[in-house]
């Protein structure tokens, strides 16, 4: 198994009154492919990693600690190991359990929050807490990999090793609802609202400047024509000289000049309508 072990100091005893207390090393930050949350549970950093599956520290909302177990996705495509990571789970004491998925999500990681572990205090209580639920966890996993299954008979032959061992990148989870901005730290949420405030800033002095460029622009010359509903264009016409007849110099005020069309001259016209037959310009001489 290559899941890191959990490591503790004893610290000696100094009376004998005085307890030891276990110093547990800090868990390993998380990594970009690892989810934020599984669950109700946030997770916090990496405790043990092996082919079957990650140990992760966890808390919910209400500040309750746990270990989350979750599969890998190599083994969790397995079915067969599927089946041993519920059995393992299913074998745990039942207050142990803490949380877990459903086990007919196939397109998700199998996973477990096993507990309780109370709030570190600096007592060996809770730290024995801890490494309890640490052990259940790698139980679970081996029971994964049976690496810790007893060997029957000689060893014979090549060393036996699963299929997905090489697929160690954490499972497929599912998030709803989402973790942002639930998961923020108070210093993340600050940087968050000081970037909208700038890109308030920057949008209101864009249209600031838009507008002293061009407040002073004159109107387009001439002005757009803007079609009626009909598709015609109305024209206003104002005539420069007086029409004959009203013998002042410029148009009455209120009427409208009418403008009538002169009559086409009748002469210089060819109606190719011949005066006799047989004439030229007869179209019966064409044929």
């Amino acid at each position: 198994m290559t899941a890191t072990e959990s490591q503790a100091e004893v610290r000696p005893a100094e009376t004998p009154d005085d307890a030891p207390a276990r110093v547990i090393p800090a868990a390993l930050p998380l990594q970009p492919e690892d989810p934020p949350r599984v669950g109700e549970f946030w997770l916090r950093g990496r405790l043990g990693a092996n082919a079957a599956g990650y140990l992760y520290t966890a808390s919910d909302e209400t500040g309750r600690d746990a270990v989350v177990a979750m599969m890998t996705e190599g083994s969790a495509d397995d079915a067969a190991a599927r089946e041993r990571f519920v059995n393992a789970v299913d074998d745990l004491p039942t207050e142990a359990v803490l949380a877990h998925n459903d086990s007919d999500d196939d397109d998700l990681a199998l996973w477990a929050a096993i507990g309780p572990i109370r709030s570190d205090d600096g007592t060996s209580a809770a730290s024995d807490e801890r490494l309890i639920a640490e052990r259940r966890g790698e139980e679970v996993l081996s029971a994964v990999l049976m690496d810790r299954v007893p060997q029957l008979g000689l060893l014979r032959g090549p060393d036996f090793r699963h299929y997905w061992e090489n697929r160690r990148r954490p499972g497929l989870f599912r998030i709803w609802p989402l973790p942002w901005p639930a998961v923020l730290r108070p210093a993340s949420r600050l940087a968050l609202v000081l970037a909208l405030l700038m890109m308030a800033v920057i949008m209101a002095l864009a249209v600031f400047l838009a507008w002293l460029l061009f407040r002073h622009a004159q109107p387009l010359e001439p002005e757009p024509v803007i079609p009626t509903p009909t598709g015609t264009v109305t024209v206003t016409i104002t005539p420069t000289t007086p029409p004959p007849g009203t013998g002042s110099g410029s148009p009455t005020t209120g009427t409208t000049p009418s403008l009538t069309p002169s009559p086409l001259p009748t002469s210089g016209i060819p109606t190719d309508v011949p005066s006799s037959p047989g004439s030229p310009g007869s179209p019966g001489d064409k044929f």
